[in-house]
């Protein structure tokens, strides 16, 4: 098993090229799906998500075709609508397949998903959604199946949920009849599928909105679709946290940065100095870092994907920080790991307080789910001493050659075998 030995600490300095969306790759993957055609899909990370992701289509009855900078999917010849749960428990994105088999198929067979160690994350919203859809639903031997002719309906979520959302745009989109989706997610990986499907001929108004009305197609000829998915606005987000703890100054290349928002605001309150335009962002972090508190929230709210690592950038803050997490209230596995560098924090429910320290020091500590990987990375960078970080198969399923971009940047990180 793999490690991460990482020497601090190190300001980082440099520029890197941010890789393609793993958040909105894995849906529009299982989205090829939903229709026959031939997808090449461009500026997909090289992960062990997507990489389970294609084999799990392999199963299905995918030819999958790799180019240079590209894959190719052939969805013509798919015929076993099932999803086993030997993939599905190692990745809670599988579930996405669901909505477009049902869509094509009238029936799929899915395990119940898998995936990060913290936290219940339940699939009610998509199941009673497919149910207003006309679907009948069932639990058999740990398997979600799902079959019936789908209907026209009005969906309304009690609350925003990315994956209910994707997996019931999947599912209407061979609907002629129109779907309206009331409390939608507005997340940029939302988009991008949304922007698939216009791509496949699919109509769907109120992209980017909390309101989507759908109306579906049924081609009469097989597809063949071209598309590039979006930089990963996550992986864009942990860079630039990295760099501020470190007080460093990076450039990140292929980054959108309307979809960081509320993320670069967060940073310049903190004290950094970020400058975008159409395809860079770029910070610089010279003065003592400020306290910041805050609440994460579904877009465009603070990404409770960056919840991890702004803990550890505010372990290195000149005050006190409270951070909440109001989208997953246990998700803070991490905190224990970072209390082995020294940092100061308490926990109380779903509310972590800070309070900033002048040093950190190595440790050995250990990952317990992608984004908690990264936030021991930010602060091992910045400690004083070696720090053995373990159980890193975590960080590959969520950013592609984490190492080899930081070694890029300065750091002094290497992988070895335990």
């Amino acid at each position: 098993m793999d490690k991460f030995v990482i020497n601090g600490p190190t300001r980082l300095s440099g520029e890197i090229n941010i890789s393609g969306s793993k958040n909105a790759a894995l849906p529009i993957m299982t989205a090829c799906l939903a229709f026959p055609g031939k997808y090449t899909l461009s500026n997909i990370p090289n992960l062990r998500d997507t990489k389970t992701m294609l084999k799990l289509l392999a199963i299905i009855g995918c030819k999958i075709t790799h180019e240079e900078k590209s894959i190719i999917i052939d969805t013509r010849k798919c015929n076993n609508p099932e999803a086993p749960y030997d993939l599905v428990k190692t990745m809670r994105a599988s579930f996405y397949v669901l909505g477009p088999l049902l869509s094509r198929f009238k029936y799929a067979k899915v395990s119940l998903p898998g995936g990060c160690a913290w936290g219940p994350r339940p699939i009610n919203f998509h199941l009673e959604a497919f149910k207003k859809l006309g679907a009948k639903v069932t639990l058999d031997s740990g398997y979600i199946l799902t079959e019936g002719d789908l209907k026209s309906a009005k969906i309304k979520f009690p609350i925003p949920s990315v994956g209910a959302t994707g997996n019931v745009i999947m599912a209407c989109v061979n609907l002629e009849d129109d779907v309206q989706i009331e409390n939608a997610s507005m997340e940029p990986e939302i988009v991008d599928l949304c922007n698939f499907y216009i791509k496949c001929g699919v109509s769907i108004e109120g992209v980017g909105t909390n309101k989507l009305t759908i109306k579906g197609i049924k081609p009469n000829n097989d597809l063949n679709i071209k598309y590039s998915i979006i930089p990963d606005r996550i992986e864009a987000g942990t860079f630039l946290i990295a760099a501020a703890a470190s007080k460093g100054s990076i450039k990140l290349n292929n980054c959108t940065h309307t979809h960081l928002t509320n993320v670069i605001s967060k940073l310049k309150d903190v004290g950094a100095t970020v400058l975008y335009d159409d395809n860079s962002v770029s910070i610089e972090m010279n003065d003592n870092i400020q306290s910041v508190s805050l609440k994460t929230d579904v877009y465009p709210g603070f990404p409770t994907d960056l919840q991890a690592q702004w803990i550890a950038l505010m372990s290195l803050s000149n005050d006190n920080s409270e951070i909440e997490d109001t989208i997953y209230l246990d998700r803070f596995t991490h905190v224990p790991e970072l209390i082995r560098l020294g940092a100061k924090i308490d926990m109380n429910k779903n509310i972590a307080t800070v309070t900033g320290v002048n040093k950190l020091f190595a440790a050995k500590v250990m990952s317990t789910d992608i984004r908690a990987s990264a936030s021991l990375i930010i602060a091992a960078l910045c400690s004083q001493g070696e720090t053995h970080l373990s159980r890193i198969y975590h960080i590959d399923r969520g950013y592609e050659k984490i190492e080899n971009k930081l070694s890029l940047l300065g750091a002094k990180i290497k992988r070895v075998n335990e």
